[in-house]
């Protein structure tokens, strides 16, 4: 057991026991974006704001983020997005529908990565701070918070416009090596801090996401993304550490992050995994297009296959992906009703 899981002992949270790999009476479930665009409730909150002036509204966060709580799920992930913390170095980004979050002005130099402030002031983000502590208040203990961090390798893509676009990524790197570089860095150093911060402001678990960086080849991987990893969660302690790489092809780095949960996506085999690595508790796996496209008796029976292979313990069950756009309440109620045991409807 980490010094990390240590210190949140006496937590008596099912999520975070889950976390910590004791046993439970069920595993715990939550999902990522759970509060998104698939509940009619959620966009009645969100009254046609943009996204970043729905993020920083944070009265309407606040309730976006606990719609979920109505579901029946074990934990509340507070509703923001991985670009808050570039935002707060200095970088500012439009959401275009299309490709995502785009920045102003790309990084281009070494003077634009160093214009970037490594250990942004907290009140930065501060409406982040406020949202933790008034969902902490609203929920009064009964569920924990989760919080999040854009992994920097994920991150560094946005700051340089090219997001997904895995190739035109080497290519910068490729051509900027020592500004890529210095990038990784920085955000590596910033995001250790915004980590800090909330864990000291009373998040119970949180999630690096690195979401592109199962695009890369297994040295580019273990170059810009592992070592990067193993930082933050040697770094960013005092609560349970979750990584999550999109169909991340390298478990067996990924299981050597320093992360306490590793959330697998459908590519892999979650009974194997547990067997494989024992010490670590496993997050997943049921594929989000089955929520999205799928009947609520084919959700059910698929999250049900899903424990079946978690085993009871060391697993907390949730998707592949986050729920898409397009899932219908019912499939997600399905979802939440299998993973707790719950006969379905």
């Amino acid at each position: 057991m980490t010094n990390a899981v240590l210190s949140t002992s006496c937590s008596h949270h099912l999520l975070v026991r889950a976390a910590r790999g004791e046993a439970v009476e069920r595993p715990p479930v939550w999902a990522m974006r759970q509060a998104g665009r698939w509940d009619p409730e959620f966009n009645r909150v969100r009254n046609g704001l943009s996204f970043y002036e729905f993020s920083e509204n944070v009265e309407r966060s606040a309730q976006a983020s606990l719609l979920p709580r109505r579901f029946g799920v074990d934990g509340i992930i507070l509703f923001y997005d991985i670009t808050t913390l570039p935002v707060a170095m200095g970088q500012r980004y439009v959401l275009q529908p299309s490709q995502g979050p785009v920045p102003d002005h790309p990084i281009r130099t070494l003077s634009d990565v160093e214009r970037l402030e490594i250990q942004p002031d907290p009140k930065r983000f501060q409406h982040i701070r406020d949202l933790l502590n008034l969902v902490r208040q609203e929920l009064c203990g009964e569920l924990p918070v989760l919080v999040f961090a854009g992994a920097p390798f994920t991150v560094a893509t946005y700051a340089i416009g090219t997001g997904k676009d895995i190739a035109a990524t080497r290519r910068f790197a490729a051509e900027k090596p020592h500004v890529w570089e210095a990038l990784l860095d920085r955000l590596t150093t910033a995001t250790i801090h915004f980590l800090r911060t909330l864990i000291a402001d009373g998040a119970d678990v949180y999630q690096l996401f690195d979401s592109w960086a199962g695009l890369l080849e297994r040295e580019e991987y273990e170059r810009w993304a592992q070592c990067r990893h193993e930082v933050i969660f040697r770094e960013a302690v005092g609560v349970p550490r979750i990584l999550f790489v999109k169909e991340g092809p390298y478990l067996s780095a990924m299981a050597a992050s320093g992360a306490d949960v590793i959330s697998l996506g459908v590519r892999h085999d979650l009974a194997a995994a547990r067997r494989d690595y024992p010490q670590l508790v496993f997050q997943g796996n049921v594929d989000e297009k089955i929520l999205r496209g799928g009947t609520p008796e084919q959700v059910y029976a698929a999250t049900g296959a899903c424990m079946a292979a978690g085993g009871g313990n060391r697993h907390i069950v949730n998707l592949s992906h986050g729920v898409d756009r397009a899932t219908p309440v019912a499939n997600f109620e399905a979802f939440v009703r299998a993973a707790r045991g719950e006969p379905a409807a």
